[in-house]
């Protein structure tokens, strides 16, 4: 059960309504997520608003977007976020367990070399963005352009604060999985 009360379709004005219904399949995904999100309507409004016209102009293909987003979930050990992209790789030929192996995306048989680098990318994004060295830009750019990368990146970095986000607030978590370890002031 989430940290915060999710606030329900009735809720919302009609804009908000309509995008919820838009980005949720009208309940079927994300719908907690959206429903905390609407607490603050602007940042509901403008990210929903932004990653359903992201998906519609499909400036980059979906399958790198996802990889994306399953790497940088695992990384952050957000199981919501790997459980809810995960199975949507499986369209692309990606197993769900294939998936959930993405970090040892070397050898993984299921992966092309552009997914190895997407994947190589995410990782370095979210571990290290500062020392991300030239030689990968070059190999980005060889199979990129740089609205692409830019748009890459930022899906993974928006990825990494959805994370946060779900596990700050315990979005889609199940609390008596959940152990403190220690008080935070």
């Amino acid at each position: 059960m989430p940290r915060i009360s999710e606030l329900t379709p009735t809720d919302f004005d009609v804009e908000l309504a309509q995008l919820y219904k838009q980005f949720t399949g009208d309940g079927a995904q994300f719908s907690d997520q959206f429903s905390i999100l609407a607490h603050v309507r602007p940042a509901a409004l403008h990210l929903f608003s932004m990653l359903s016209e992201l998906k519609a102009r499909e400036n980059i293909s979906y399958r790198y977007i996802e990889l994306a987003v399953v790497v940088v979930s695992l990384l952050n050990e957000c199981q919501y976020c790997v459980d809810n992209h995960a199975p949507r790789l499986e369209v692309d030929g990606i197993s769900e367990q294939g998936a959930r192996n993405l970090l040892d995306y070397q050898g993984h048989p299921e992966l092309t070399p552009v997914d190895k680098l997407v994947v190589e990318y995410a990782i370095a994004v979210t571990q290290s963005a500062a020392r991300i060295p030239e030689k990968l830009f070059d190999r980005l750019r060889s199979h990129f352009t740089e609205d692409q990368i830019v748009e890459l990146t930022l899906r993974i970095s928006l990825c990494g604060f959805f994370n946060r986000f779900n596990q700050a607030l315990q979005v889609g978590e199940d609390t008596s999985a959940v152990h403190v370890h220690a008080n935070i002031a």
